[in-house]
This record gives structure tokens, sequence and C-alpha cells, in this order.
């Protein structure tokens, strides 16, 4: 169902300024997002429509109005006056002056702004952008709207209600729900241009349709861009957007000739034929009846709304009154009991009063006026008589009764502000006696026991200095408050003159501080003559503890190293290191009669510092030294430790002395055996590496050759043994360096593994040869050059690298050009000879490749044709053949793994011998 009638908001009342920004976009928060969002669409849109006529437009309005010059430009194309000339600066107080100069011309046309700034615009902020922007519409679009006595928002609302009144379901009342169902904006087409749509083909129960029905009609052929989407205003539309948008269709229609209003309510008369002699045609009595009920129906709805905004009214108007009168004696009553605690808190009921009583009476004084005129104007519009309230309740007794509470209000204000500060001067001088006495007493506050304090009984000398300092900075700051103690008996003496109410506490305080006062003087004369007694015994006591300071401090030092070396370990490896420590200790000893002397004086020291202390009564703290932290009795426990230690080193000295004789003894015993073990090892060894690098004649001579070495090494075992023994006793006895021997029992151990790893390796070599020799048909003469070669090459005895190995492929005749050729020839010698890319070669795997590339190599070809030869020449081997023409265990062999041949013609066991050839060569 239609809503008929809505309440406006109060800014929509007769008389309403709209030159007077609205106040509720200078509250943050109070634009709903949904409405926010339709509104920056619909501003967005409308300013386009002017800024296009400047060939520009804008995308988002909360960014591009923000340097001012599209916001200066705007106000100049729908004012078509110019505005001053813009900073084109880029700064920030550019952008800020441009705005200023926009608001500026805006105030100029009679516009109030409240609480919108340059800034807020400069800075972006949304709600106060798009305040701006409405406030521009109202002045520039709507404000000029005049429709018999009504203007701006009334007078569009009035006009719109004139062009639909013809139509069906179009009853606009307001500017939000009466367009949900879009029929009152094709109403407004159709009314002026009836060419364009259809209006009889639209229905209400599809709003969308006939929403953007309107909107692209109006686009297309009205010029009026989208500023709406239907989606939203079926849903929820926004005033502010609904009433920009319906203002450019009254300027798009009002110097647009008008056709003759269409008859659309009523459908046509059907034609009747009327034949001679005709029968009087029956009347359609339920269809005439169905329209008389709609009208009845109608013609009652409107008188029920009526009637209710009347009775609206009438309660309204009545609550107001009722307020005002209710206000009204309190605004009357001027009498306070002379507190300035009961005259503030009048004033902060009249505060409130003005805050947040009378703000909602304002709204409702608005509302009223409003309802009255909307009644007037929607009982003249049903030809209806004019609304007539009761007596008492017409607008201008409202605006009476308004008038005298505010009469009241301004008279009430002046009255209370003149006695609060009346009696703000009648307590100012009783605040400031108050003051200066707090603030006496927060100076005066823990003087009196900082005075009779004994602190100085436990400072030392710098410590009572400083309190003499600060005892001389009291005194001058005591000459100084003087003057604010005789200025508070001052103030009181002219308070009892004045006989202030209140006086026997201020005559209390200022005798408690008079009374204060005497006596701070007599204690700042008492401290500051302890003090100067406190000063020269502190003199006393900081000689003595220097003078104990200079003393103990290295003899202290002294005691430290001596119980350091006295208790240290005796570890020596040598009798050099005994003799030395043993030297050493007989020295010290010889140091302690000056060091007894110097612990006396030490001791005498602290004796006197403690009589002064005891014998003033001064505290035990300071019997600490301030210049060491060194104390007697750990000087007498130190001295004492000294003295029992020297008798107990003598004894670890000569134990000590001792074992080292021992241990001397062993060194000789291993030097004499071990430098006889080792050179014969080193002969051995080496013998084994000439019979190994060559000149040994036949490989079976150097075997033997080795083998006798072998033999001769392992007898030699009992001589290794016995050093062995020789070196865990050393162990045992802690010797760890032997200095007569050039050889450690390590590598004693190192060198027999290494020789009897040489004799087993070289003879495996050889052993290798010898059957490489006799199976590939090498001579040794060759083996021997291959050895050298590698020899030559293999330096550190760890294998050739691929550049080594190159060298000597080179130095034994085998060709590898230069270049990528040579290269790759290299990259293949490798994968044979180093397949696991271990980056070194050894001499087995060069003999091997040096021995395939020197000899005849059974091939796959050569295998099968040998078969090929047993076969007479078929392409399959029988069983017979194989057994007759090999050993019985090869014929075996190769039939359990030659698969049957498949050749036709072929007998029963026969074999394929091409497929087993190929398998023993793996491919």
């Amino acid at each position: 169902m239609v809503d008929y009638y809505q309440q406006p908001p109060s800014y929509h009342q007769p008389g309403y300024d709209y030159t007077q920004q609205e106040e509720e976009w200078d509250r943050e928060g109070l634009l709903d997002p949904a409405w926010e969002k339709q509104q920056k669409k619909t501003f967005t849109a409308w300013c386009n429509s002017h800024l296009r006529k400047a060939g520009t437009s804008i995308d988002a309005i909360e960014e591009d109005f923000r340097n001012g010059l599209k916001l200066m430009l705007l106000l100049e194309v729908i004012s078509g006056e110019p505005l001053p000339k813009p900073d084109r600066g880029k700064m920030r107080f550019h952008k800020i002056a441009n705005v200023n100069k926009a608001l500026e011309y805006i105030e100029s046309k009679g516009v109030k702004l409240v609480s919108i700034g340059a800034e807020e615009i400069v800075d972006g902020n949304v709600k106060m952008t798009l305040g701006l922007i409405w406030t521009i519409i109202l002045r520039f679009a709507i404000q000029d709207i005049n429709v018999e006595e009504l203007s701006a928002r009334d007078g569009l609302l009035l006009w719109c209600q004139r062009k639909t009144a013809p139509y069906n379901n179009v009853n606009v009342q307001n500017f939000h729900n009466s367009w949900k169902d879009g029929l009152a904006f094709c109403a407004l087409i159709h009314r002026h241009r009836p060419d364009l749509l259809d209006y009889s083909q639209l229905h209400k129960g599809d709003p969308i349709h006939n929403l953007n029905l309107a909107f692209d009609i109006a686009e297309k052929h009205l010029d009026i861009p989208k500023m709406l989407d239907a989606e939203d205003v079926a849903r929820h539309p926004d005033e502010k957007s609904t009433m920009t948008y319906v203002s450019c269709f009254y300027h798009a229609f009002r110097n647009m000739r008008e056709p003759p209003p269409p008859v659309i309510r009523q459908p046509p008369p059907q034609r009747v034929v009327v034949a001679p002699p005709p029968p009087p045609p029956e009347r359609d009595w339920r269809k005439d009846a169905e329209t008389a009920a709609n009208r009845i129906c109608r013609v009652l709805k409107v008188n029920q709304e009526n009637e209710k905004m009347m009775e609206d009214y009438e309660n309204l108007a009545s609550d107001l009154l009722a307020w005002i009168n209710r206000w009204m004696p309190w605004l009357a009553n001027r009498s306070t009991d002379d507190t300035l605690p009961q005259a503030q808190q009048k004033l902060e009921d009249y505060r409130n009063y003005r805050r947040h009583e009378k703000p909602p009476r304002i709204e409702d004084k608005g509302r009223l006026e409003t309802l009255f005129n909307t009644l007037q104007t929607r009982l003249r519009l049903s030809n209806r008589p004019a609304f007539l309230p009761r007596d008492g309740h017409l607008i201008k007794d409202i605006n009476a009764a308004w008038a005298g509470l505010e009469d009241s209000e301004k008279g009430f204000e002046e009255w209370l502000l003149s006695e609060i500060m009346r009696l703000e001067r009648l307590e100012h001088l009783a605040e400031k006696f108050r003051r200066k006495c707090a603030l006496h007493e927060e100076w005066a506050h823990g003087k009196e026991d900082a005075l009779r304090s004994n602190d100085w009984r436990s400072c030392g000398l710098y410590k009572i200095k400083a309190l003499r300092k600060r005892h001389e900075a009291f005194e001058s700051d005591l000459g100084a408050h003087q003057d604010r103690v005789e200025q508070i008996a001052a103030i009181a003496r002219e308070l009892n003159n004045l006989r202030y109410p209140d006086i026997g506490p201020i005559n209390a305080r200022c005798q408690a501080i008079c009374n204060q006062w005497d006596r701070l003087g007599q204690l700042s004369s008492k401290r500051r003559e302890t003090l100067e007694d406190a000063e020269r015994i502190a003199e006393r006591l900081d000689s003595l503890y220097l003078d104990f300071a200079k003393r103990a401090a290295p003899f202290n030092n002294w005691l430290d190293g001596a119980r350091e070396d006295l208790a240290d370990l005796v570890i020596v490896h040598e009798m050099r290191e005994i003799e030395e420590l043993v030297s050493s200790h007989d020295q010290f000893k010889s140091t302690l009669g000056d060091a007894d002397r110097e612990f006396s004086s030490i001791n005498q020291i602290e004796q006197e510092v403690e009589h002064l202390v005891t014998s003033h009564g001064l505290d035990r703290e300071l019997l600490r030294n301030p210049y060491t932290d060194l104390s007697a009795s750990d000087i007498r426990r130190k001295w004492g430790e000294v003295q029992s230690s020297v008798p107990r080193r003598d004894s670890q000295l000569q134990a000590e002395l001792k074992r080292q004789q021992n241990n001397e003894r062993l060194r000789t015993i291993f030097a004499e055996k071990a430098n006889q073990v080792g050179p014969w090892l080193e002969r051995e060894l080496e013998q084994v590496l000439a019979i190994g690098l060559g000149g040994r004649g036949r490989l079976e001579d150097a075997i033997q050759q080795l083998r006798a070495i072998q033999r001769n090494v392992l007898g030699y075992k009992s001589n290794l043994d016995e050093l062995e023994r020789i070196h865990q006793e050393m162990q045992e006895n802690f010797v760890f360096e032997n200095r007569k021997s050039r050889y450690s029992m390590e590598s004693l151990r190192v060198g027999w593994e290494t020789l009897l790893t040489s004799i087993n390796k070289t003879i495996n070599e050889f052993e290798n040869q010898v059957l490489l020799r006799d199976s590939k048909g090498i001579s040794e003469d060759q083996i021997s050059e291959f050895r050298a070669s590698f020899s030559h090459f293999d330096k550190d005895r760890a294998g050739l690298d691929p550049e080594q190995l190159r060298a000597c492929l080179i130095s034994v005749g085998y060709t590898i050009r230069p270049g990528r050729e040579g290269d790759a020839e290299l990259h293949r010698v490798l994968a044979h000879v180093d397949p696991n890319r271990m980056g070194r070669v050894p001499f087995e795997a060069f003999l091997d490749f040096m021995t395939k590339e020197n000899s005849d190599q059974d091939t796959v070809e050569q295998m099968i044709d040998s078969f090929r030869i047993l076969a007479s020449g078929k392409p399959f081997i029988t069983a017979d053949e194989l057994e007759r023409e090999l050993p019985r265990d090869q014929a075996a062999y190769c039939m359990a793994r030659m698969a049957p041949s498949r050749e036709p013609g072929a007998p029963p066991r026969s074999f394929d011998y091409v497929t087993f050839s190929r398998t023993l060569y793996s491919q």
C-alpha cells in the first residue's frame, strides 16, 4: 500500500531558510552507509551533469574536490559567475586556499555553512563533502523553485503532486517512500512527454522495471543523467538523492508546453450500435458499484488521514504548551542561598535545560508548524475546509508562548551570571589565603623532621660536606620564604577586618604557620653547629681510610698472588721445570719477614678507625672504607692462609722432584730403542717403494723379494712390542713429550702399518700384472713403461686427475688432439677409467685401459660369426652341434641359457645363438 503521509524531517518547515546549512552534516556517523552510497552516486552524477559543460568530470566525490579546483569550476558553471583565480600549487595550504575561495563564494550567496571547513574537504571527509554538495544543490537547484506560495522543497513537492494527480496508483507525499514503485517518475515523464512511454502498461508490483524504464528514458530523451539505482530506490530510497534527481525533472519540464491532462483513470466508453428500433442498453450495475466503492474508500481514507493529522497537531501543541508552562516558574525564581555552589548548580541546571530539555522541544515546535502547513495543503488540494485549532493552540499562540519563554531565559541567565560573579568576588580573597597557605605548608612539609635528623652519623666526609652545602641552601630558602609568611598573616588580618563569616579556621591556620616558622629558625641554627663538628671528625677518618687503602691494596695483591702460587697444582713434565719451581719457592720464603711487618701496620690503622667511630657514637657502617672493598679481617684471613700453606708447598715440591727423576729415566730408555727402530722402518719402506717403481727384473722375482721383506718385517715385531711396553709405562706417569727421541710411538705405529700395507699392496699389484700379462699377452716392458709414466705424473701418489691423465696418455703415445675433439676423447677415456666420477684414476684402471687399447678383444660380432661357423651357416644351432663342437660343461652352459629358436623349419632342440651372444655383452 502506498504511504500517503509520512511525517517529514524538521528542516522541511515553512519559513525554513534554505541558505542555512543543515546541522546533521556536522555530526559524524549519522549518515547511513546505504544512503551514503546513494548520495555519493547521485551527487557525483549531478556534479558531472554540470562539469561536462566545461569538458571535465569527477570519479570520486570525496577525492576529486580535495584540491578545490573542480569545486570552484562547478560553482562557476552552475552560477555563471567567475570566481577568484585559484592557486595552482600542490601543497596542502594551496588546496585549503582554493576550497576557502569556494566556501566564501557560497557564503556570499547567503548560505550559512556550519561546521564545514576547508580542512575537512581537503582531508577527504566523505560526510562533510556530501554535506557541502547538498548545500550547493539546495541553493542553486532547489531554492529557486516556486509554485504558488510555496518554494524550495515544498514547492517542488507541490509541483510533483499536481503533475501526477491524474494518474492511478500515484500519491506523492514525500521524497522517499512515494517514489519506491517508480510510477511517480513514469507519471512525470508521461505528463510532459506521453510519446515516450505507455503508462497504462505499467504495474505497481514491478518497481524495478518501472524505475529502470523511467531512468533510461530520462537519460536518453531528456538529457537527465542516471543518478539512482533502481534496487536502492525500491529498497531504501534516500530523500536527498531523490529530491536532487526530481529537481532535474522540474528544470527539464518547467519551460516545456504541457499537453492536456491524460484521461486514463476511466476506461474508454463502449461503442453501442443502435439498431432501429434499439432496445435500451442494460446498465452494468456491478461495475458501477465497484467504481463507486473505490471512490468512497479513497475519500474516506483521505478524511481519516486528515483527522489523524489534526489529532496529532492538538496533542503535540498541548504537550509543548505544558512543557513551556512547567519551565516558566523555574525561570522566574531569581533567588539563591548566597552560596557559590548553589548558584553554580542552578547555572548547571539551566545549561542542562538549554542543551537537553529545549532542543527536542525546538524540533517539536518545527514539526508542529510543518504538520499544520502540510495539513492545510492536503485540505486545500482535496477541497476540504481549512483546519482551525482550538483556542490557544494556534501557531501564533505557540509562537507567543515560545517568545515569552526565550525572554525569560535571557533575563534569567543575565541575573544568574551576575550573582555568580558577586559570590566569586567574595570567595576570591579567602581562596587566595588558602592557596598561599597550601604553598607554604607544601614547602614546610617534612622540614622539621629533616632538621632534627641525625643522618650525619652515618655519613662520610663528602656526604657531610654535601649536607652542609644543602643546609646553607636551606637557610637561604628559609629567608626567602619570610615574605610569604608575612603575606599570609596580612591576608588573615584583612579577612578579620572584613568580618569573613568562616574566619575561625583561617585564624587557626595562620597561627599554626607562625609557630612552625619560629621552630624552623631554632632548629636550623642547631643543625649548622652539629654539622661543623661532624665535618672535623670525618676529615680524620677520611685520612685513615686513604692510608689503609694505599697500604692494603698492594699487600692484598701480594697475598692473593702468594695464595694462588702456593695452592697451584704442581704439574711439570721435565726436570728443568721442577728445579725452577723449587728455586722460586725458596726466594718466596725469604720475603715473609717484610710481609709480617706490613701486616702489623695495616692492622694498627684499622684499630684507630674503630676507636673514633665508637667514641663519637657514629654509625657502625662507617667502619667500611669508602676507598676500598678490602677489610682488615680479609687481610688477616689471607695472611693466615699464606703462613699455613708454606710447609705444605715444600712437601709437594719434593715429591714431584722424585717423580720427575724417574720419568727422565724412562725417556732415555725409550729414546735409545726408538732411534734404532725408526730408521730401520724407513729403510725397509724405501726398499719396498723402489721395487714397486721398477728396476726389479721379472715380476715373479719382484714378488719373491717382497715376500722375503715381509717375513723379515714380521720377525722384527718384538722390538716394536718392547717400545709399546715402555710407552705405556710413560703414559701411566703422564710423560707425553720426549725430546730425546726423534720418533713418537704413534709415528712408529704408523710406519709399521704403512710398511706392511705397502708390501701387501705392491705384491697384489704385481700378481694382478702377472695375470694381465698372461691373459692379454702384454709384455712386462710395456707394463714397466706404463708404470713409469703413471708414477712420473702421479706426484702425490693419490691417482691422476683429468689433466694429469691427459699428459700421461700423450707420454705413452696415445693420441689426444687439442681442442674440443681432444676434450671429447678425454671424456670418453674418463668414462672408462673413472666411471664413478671420483676425480682420480688409479694405476689399475689406467693399465686396464691401455691393455684394452693395445690388445685384440672379442666382440659381439665375432661371437655371432663363431656360432654361425659351428652351425654351418644356419641362423640357429642344434644341441648335437653344441655337444660335438664344445666341451660338455660349456655346451650344457649354453643350452641352459639359450632361448629356443623361432626360425621356421628349425628342428627340436634348436637354439637362438644370436640373442645369446648379445646377452653376453649386455646388448
